[in-house]
């Protein structure tokens, strides 16, 4: 079998016109026609793109001896399934208005790598997204980073996950400006284990101000075998007359949110 060959059965095996082919790589009809004809050759970059969208290897193109289906030894990383690439012919801020490919890149992309406004794939690109490995404005998945960013492990401006850090994180472990979690370590923290630098509020309490149910080390103040709604309104006002009093002017914004916890 020719390359010319192969590409035709690929491309139909595939359920592909030569339109939809020759719009996908960026070339016109005419061209795919010429390919499979024998009568000319792609581009290497088309030959790569080619093995990709179609999951086999530049051997099994390239080679007249490759005659055998070798597509499963494709060249890089592999995947049990198959993405059938299309793409919108509307276009927006000069992209797709959607692309679904392996390397999908649209206002609306899904793909194992997608780059869009929302952005959808394995590893995700874009003002939403959501992916094993996202980033984004708003993140969601495994691996997140983001303005807002939800994930197993998450680090952002506001971050929620089973590991998050961030200016406001909140997880099973935490770390950020105010914090709060099962373990929490921050500027400002709230939880079972709570380490602050300023001020720490939980079971067990460690900071400048540290008010504990069952432990409180605090180097100014410390208040244990006592839960924060059992403190009274002078405690309270004490607090935050310290508070005021020991946290720097300009993470005045935190202080105000911490008092809202006591």
């Amino acid at each position: 079998m020719t390359l010319g060959d192969k590409l035709s059965k690929l491309r139909k095996e595939n359920n592909y016109t030569q339109e939809q082919l020759a719009d996908i790589l960026g070339v016109s009809r005419q061209a795919i026609s010429k390919w499979e004809s024998d009568s000319a050759y792609p581009e290497t970059d088309k030959l790569i793109r080619i093995s990709a969208m179609f999951n086999c290897s530049l051997d099994y193109l390239l080679k007249d001896e490759a005659e055998t289906d070798n597509r499963t030894q494709s060249e890089g990383i592999t995947f049990p399934f198959r993405i059938r690439e299309r793409k919108s012919k509307k276009t927006l801020w000069g992209m797709p208005l959607w692309h679904i490919g392996k390397n999908a890149k649209g206002v609306f992309a899904v793909g194992l790598n997608a780059q869009g406004i929302v952005a959808v794939g394995l590893m995700a690109k874009g003002f939403i997204s959501f992916g094993l490995l996202s980033i984004g404005l708003l993140s969601v998945g495994l691996l997140t980073l983001g303005l807002l960013s939800f994930g197993l492990f998450a680090l952002g401006v506001l971050c929620a996950g089973c590991f998050a850090a961030g200016v406001f994180a909140a997880g099973a472990i935490s770390f950020g400006i105010i914090s709060l979690g099962a373990i929490a370590i921050g500027d400002f923290s709230v939880g079972a284990l709570a380490i602050g630098k300023y001020v720490a509020i939980g079971d067990n309490a460690r900071a400048m101000i540290a008010i504990g149910d069952t432990q409180a080390i605090g180097s100014i103040y410390q208040r244990t075998d006592v839960t924060v709604t059992k403190l009274t309104a002078q405690e309270i006002e004490y607090i935050k007359n310290l508070i005021d009093a020991n946290v720097p002017s300009y993470l005045s914004w935190a202080k105000e949110i911490i008092k809202l916890f006591l």
